[in-house]
């Protein structure tokens, strides 16, 4: 535990050797993704997620990332995980190992 409260949350996440909140949620989320992709968990990938059928640069594994109108929407797994996943190379979205 640390017990200087003076320190910033920069030098208390160096001195605990951990990433920010936000890059770990990234983390969690593209794990998440990963499984569903693969097909290792008991969802439908397809019931979130449409593959993008246009000639895009990169991949052919990109995600389609829908138009949305709402904040509330934006937010939304589905919706926020798209960016991320579509700028990972195709061999990492080919591997066959998931890290939990």
């Amino acid at each position: 535990m640390i017990k200087d409260r003076n320190l910033s949350y920069s030098e208390r996440l160096n001195r605990l050797n951990i990433t920010t909140l936000e890059t770990r949620r990234l983390r969690g989320d593209l794990i998440h993704f990963s499984k569903n992709f693969k097909g290792l968990d008991n969802i439908q990938y397809s019931d979130f997620f449409t593959m993008a059928d246009t000639e895009l640069r990169g991949h052919d594994l990109k995600v389609y990332k829908p138009q949305v109108h709402l904040d509330i929407r934006k937010y939304f797994f589905s919706v926020r995980i798209v960016d991320a996943c579509n700028s990972l190379p195709a061999a990492v979205l080919r591997c066959n190992a998931v890290e939990n």
